[in-house]
Protein backbone atom coordinates (compact mmCIF):
# COMPACT_ATOMS: atom_id res chain seq x y z
CA UNK A 1 0.00 0.00 0.00
CA UNK A 2 2.82 2.40 0.90
CA UNK A 3 4.57 1.76 -2.41
CA UNK A 4 1.35 2.46 -4.37
CA UNK A 5 0.87 5.72 -2.43
CA UNK A 6 4.50 6.69 -3.06
CA UNK A 7 4.12 6.05 -6.81
CA UNK A 8 0.90 8.08 -6.87
CA UNK A 9 2.53 11.00 -5.04
CA UNK A 10 5.57 10.86 -7.36
CA UNK A 11 3.32 10.93 -10.44
CA UNK A 12 1.35 13.85 -8.99
CA UNK A 13 4.57 15.74 -8.22
CA UNK A 14 5.84 15.17 -11.77
CA UNK A 15 2.54 16.37 -13.25
CA UNK A 16 2.53 19.52 -11.10
CA UNK A 17 6.19 20.20 -11.92
CA UNK A 18 5.51 19.82 -15.67
CA UNK A 19 2.56 22.21 -15.37
CA UNK A 20 4.74 24.77 -13.58
CA UNK A 21 7.49 24.43 -16.21
CA UNK A 22 5.01 24.80 -19.06
CA UNK A 23 3.54 27.87 -17.38
CA UNK A 24 7.04 29.39 -17.23
CA UNK A 25 7.56 28.63 -20.94
CA UNK A 26 4.26 30.31 -21.79
CA UNK A 27 5.31 33.42 -19.85
CA UNK A 28 8.66 33.46 -21.69
CA UNK A 29 6.81 33.20 -25.01
CA UNK A 30 4.53 36.10 -24.01
CA UNK A 31 7.65 38.28 -23.63
CA UNK A 32 9.79 37.01 -26.48
CA UNK A 33 7.23 36.24 -29.22
CA UNK A 34 4.94 38.68 -30.98
CA UNK A 35 2.57 39.10 -33.89
CA UNK A 36 5.26 41.20 -35.51
CA UNK A 37 8.28 43.33 -34.69
CA UNK A 38 10.62 45.86 -36.29
CA UNK A 39 14.11 46.30 -34.89
CA UNK A 40 17.53 47.74 -35.63
CA UNK A 41 20.60 45.92 -34.38
CA UNK A 42 24.35 45.60 -34.39
CA UNK A 43 26.22 42.30 -34.50
CA UNK A 44 29.85 42.32 -33.34
CA UNK A 45 31.83 39.24 -34.30
CA UNK A 46 34.85 38.71 -32.06
CA UNK A 47 37.43 36.71 -34.01
CA UNK A 48 40.79 35.38 -32.86
CA UNK A 49 42.69 38.49 -33.99
CA UNK A 50 40.11 41.22 -34.57
CA UNK A 51 36.44 42.15 -34.31
CA UNK A 52 34.00 43.59 -36.81
CA UNK A 53 30.50 45.02 -36.46
CA UNK A 54 27.59 44.65 -38.86
CA UNK A 55 24.37 46.69 -38.52
CA UNK A 56 20.96 45.80 -39.89
CA UNK A 57 17.24 46.49 -39.83
CA UNK A 58 14.79 43.60 -39.56
CA UNK A 59 11.06 43.01 -39.90
CA UNK A 60 9.32 39.84 -38.73
CA UNK A 61 5.78 38.55 -38.64
CA UNK A 62 5.17 35.72 -36.21
CA UNK A 63 7.50 32.79 -36.84
CA UNK A 64 6.69 32.51 -40.55
CA UNK A 65 8.08 35.63 -42.24
CA UNK A 66 11.11 37.85 -41.74
CA UNK A 67 13.16 40.30 -43.79
CA UNK A 68 16.57 41.75 -42.93
CA UNK A 69 18.58 44.43 -44.70
CA UNK A 70 22.23 44.93 -43.76
CA UNK A 71 23.22 48.59 -43.47
CA UNK A 72 26.95 48.55 -42.72
CA UNK A 73 29.88 48.13 -43.25
CA UNK A 74 30.16 49.01 -46.93
CA UNK A 75 31.15 45.43 -47.82
CA UNK A 76 27.82 44.11 -46.46
CA UNK A 77 25.55 47.09 -47.20
CA UNK A 78 22.57 46.16 -49.32
CA UNK A 79 22.70 42.43 -48.58
CA UNK A 80 19.17 41.24 -47.83
CA UNK A 81 17.69 38.11 -46.33
CA UNK A 82 14.10 36.89 -46.70
CA UNK A 83 12.42 34.02 -44.86
CA UNK A 84 9.04 32.71 -45.97
CA UNK A 85 7.89 29.73 -43.91
CA UNK A 86 10.77 27.21 -44.21
CA UNK A 87 12.44 28.85 -47.21
CA UNK A 88 15.33 31.33 -47.03
CA UNK A 89 16.76 33.57 -49.76
CA UNK A 90 19.75 35.93 -49.70
CA UNK A 91 20.38 38.75 -52.14
CA UNK A 92 23.96 39.95 -52.72
CA UNK A 93 24.35 43.40 -54.31
CA UNK A 94 27.95 42.65 -55.38
CA UNK A 95 26.75 39.88 -57.70
CA UNK A 96 23.16 41.12 -58.14
CA UNK A 97 22.07 37.54 -57.49
CA UNK A 98 19.50 35.91 -55.19
CA UNK A 99 20.29 32.45 -53.90
CA UNK A 100 18.24 30.07 -51.80
CA UNK A 101 19.80 28.62 -48.66
CA UNK A 102 18.57 25.11 -47.92
CA UNK A 103 19.55 21.69 -46.59
CA UNK A 104 23.01 21.44 -45.00
CA UNK A 105 23.74 25.06 -46.02
CA UNK A 106 21.40 26.21 -43.23
CA UNK A 107 24.02 25.08 -40.70
CA UNK A 108 26.58 27.51 -42.13
CA UNK A 109 27.64 30.64 -40.25
CA UNK A 110 25.89 33.93 -40.97
CA UNK A 111 28.63 36.34 -42.08
CA UNK A 112 31.25 34.56 -40.00
CA UNK A 113 29.29 34.94 -36.77
CA UNK A 114 28.43 32.33 -34.15
CA UNK A 115 24.85 32.22 -35.49
CA UNK A 116 23.81 29.82 -38.23
CA UNK A 117 21.08 30.37 -40.79
CA UNK A 118 19.24 27.59 -38.96
CA UNK A 119 19.32 29.70 -35.77
CA UNK A 120 17.76 32.62 -37.60
CA UNK A 121 15.14 30.47 -39.32
CA UNK A 122 13.51 28.93 -36.25
CA UNK A 123 11.52 31.52 -34.32
CA UNK A 124 8.82 29.21 -32.99
CA UNK A 125 7.52 29.55 -29.46
CA UNK A 126 9.38 27.35 -26.97
CA UNK A 127 6.09 25.96 -25.67
CA UNK A 128 5.24 24.71 -29.18
CA UNK A 129 8.40 22.64 -29.69
CA UNK A 130 9.73 21.63 -26.25
CA UNK A 131 8.61 19.78 -23.16
CA UNK A 132 10.02 21.34 -19.99
CA UNK A 133 10.76 20.51 -16.39
CA UNK A 134 12.10 22.65 -13.56
CA UNK A 135 15.36 21.26 -12.20
CA UNK A 136 16.10 23.91 -9.57
CA UNK A 137 16.74 27.55 -8.77
CA UNK A 138 19.93 29.64 -8.87
CA UNK A 139 21.26 33.19 -8.98
CA UNK A 140 22.67 35.04 -11.98
CA UNK A 141 24.15 38.25 -10.63
CA UNK A 142 21.43 39.66 -8.39
CA UNK A 143 18.59 37.92 -10.24
CA UNK A 144 16.90 34.77 -8.93
CA UNK A 145 16.31 32.33 -11.77
CA UNK A 146 14.48 29.09 -12.43
CA UNK A 147 16.59 26.39 -14.10
CA UNK A 148 14.68 24.49 -16.76
CA UNK A 149 15.55 21.47 -18.88
CA UNK A 150 13.87 21.41 -22.27
CA UNK A 151 13.50 18.33 -24.49
CA UNK A 152 12.29 18.52 -28.08
CA UNK A 153 8.83 17.16 -28.86
CA UNK A 154 9.01 17.80 -32.60
CA UNK A 155 11.46 16.18 -35.04
CA UNK A 156 12.41 19.27 -37.08
CA UNK A 157 14.45 21.03 -34.40
CA UNK A 158 18.08 22.14 -34.47
CA UNK A 159 18.74 21.54 -30.76
CA UNK A 160 17.29 18.42 -29.16
CA UNK A 161 17.83 19.67 -25.60
CA UNK A 162 18.23 23.02 -23.90
CA UNK A 163 19.10 24.16 -20.42
CA UNK A 164 17.53 27.49 -19.60
CA UNK A 165 18.06 29.97 -16.76
CA UNK A 166 14.91 32.13 -16.53
CA UNK A 167 14.49 35.34 -14.55
CA UNK A 168 11.98 34.34 -11.86
CA UNK A 169 10.36 37.79 -11.77
CA UNK A 170 10.45 38.99 -15.38
CA UNK A 171 10.33 35.61 -17.18
CA UNK A 172 13.04 36.23 -19.73
CA UNK A 173 15.96 33.86 -20.37
CA UNK A 174 19.30 35.07 -18.98
CA UNK A 175 21.35 32.06 -20.04
CA UNK A 176 20.78 29.24 -22.49
CA UNK A 177 22.75 26.10 -23.34
CA UNK A 178 21.87 24.29 -26.56
CA UNK A 179 22.60 20.57 -26.98
CA UNK A 180 22.64 17.91 -29.69
CA UNK A 181 20.76 14.64 -29.12
CA UNK A 182 24.13 13.05 -28.24
CA UNK A 183 24.39 15.37 -25.24
CA UNK A 184 27.18 17.50 -26.73
CA UNK A 185 26.80 21.22 -26.00
CA UNK A 186 26.71 23.11 -29.28
CA UNK A 187 26.05 26.71 -28.28
CA UNK A 188 25.96 28.98 -25.26
CA UNK A 189 23.87 32.16 -25.08
CA UNK A 190 23.95 34.85 -22.39
CA UNK A 191 21.31 37.59 -22.27
CA UNK A 192 21.47 40.95 -20.51
CA UNK A 193 20.30 44.59 -20.66
CA UNK A 194 16.67 43.61 -20.08
CA UNK A 195 14.23 46.45 -20.72
CA UNK A 196 10.44 46.81 -20.71
CA UNK A 197 8.99 47.55 -24.15
CA UNK A 198 5.25 47.95 -24.73
CA UNK A 199 4.40 45.97 -21.61
CA UNK A 200 6.86 43.11 -22.13
CA UNK A 201 10.34 42.37 -20.79
CA UNK A 202 12.99 41.84 -23.43
CA UNK A 203 16.79 41.30 -23.34
CA UNK A 204 18.47 43.68 -25.77
CA UNK A 205 21.94 42.11 -25.73
CA UNK A 206 22.71 38.47 -26.45
CA UNK A 207 26.17 36.92 -26.59
CA UNK A 208 26.36 33.78 -28.71
CA UNK A 209 29.22 31.29 -28.49
CA UNK A 210 29.46 28.41 -30.93
CA UNK A 211 31.28 25.79 -28.85
CA UNK A 212 32.66 24.16 -32.01
CA UNK A 213 34.31 27.39 -33.26
CA UNK A 214 37.33 29.38 -32.21
CA UNK A 215 36.99 33.04 -31.33
CA UNK A 216 35.39 34.99 -28.51
CA UNK A 217 31.78 34.77 -29.69
CA UNK A 218 29.29 37.13 -31.26
CA UNK A 219 27.49 39.93 -29.45
CA UNK A 220 24.07 40.86 -30.85
CA UNK A 221 22.62 44.15 -29.59
CA UNK A 222 19.17 45.54 -30.39
CA UNK A 223 19.43 49.32 -30.60
CA UNK A 224 15.76 49.97 -31.34
CA UNK A 225 12.68 47.73 -31.25
CA UNK A 226 8.93 48.07 -31.54
CA UNK A 227 6.18 45.45 -31.52
CA UNK A 228 2.80 45.14 -33.26
CA UNK A 229 3.62 47.54 -36.07
CA UNK A 230 2.00 47.97 -39.46
CA UNK A 231 4.45 46.29 -41.87
CA UNK A 232 3.75 46.65 -45.60
CA UNK A 233 3.04 43.24 -47.14
CA UNK A 234 5.52 43.81 -50.00
CA UNK A 235 8.38 43.64 -47.45
CA UNK A 236 7.85 39.86 -47.29
CA UNK A 237 8.29 39.23 -51.01
CA UNK A 238 11.17 38.19 -53.23
CA UNK A 239 10.70 41.43 -55.18
CA UNK A 240 11.76 43.37 -52.06
CA UNK A 241 15.19 41.70 -52.15
CA UNK A 242 16.28 43.75 -55.20
CA UNK A 243 14.66 47.05 -54.26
Amino acid sequence: MKSILLIALTLLFNILQAQDANTILEKIDANMSSENRVFESSMTIHGKRSSRTITSKSYSEGSRQSFTEYLSPASEKGTKMLKLDKQLWIYSPSTDRTIQISGHMLRQSVMGSDLSYEDMMDDRKLSEVYNARVTGEAMIGDRRVYVLELTARVPDIAYYKQKLWVDAERFVPLKQELYAKSGKMLKLMEMKDVIKVQGRWFPTTVKYKDMLKQGEGTEFTITRISFDQQIPEYIFSKAALKQ
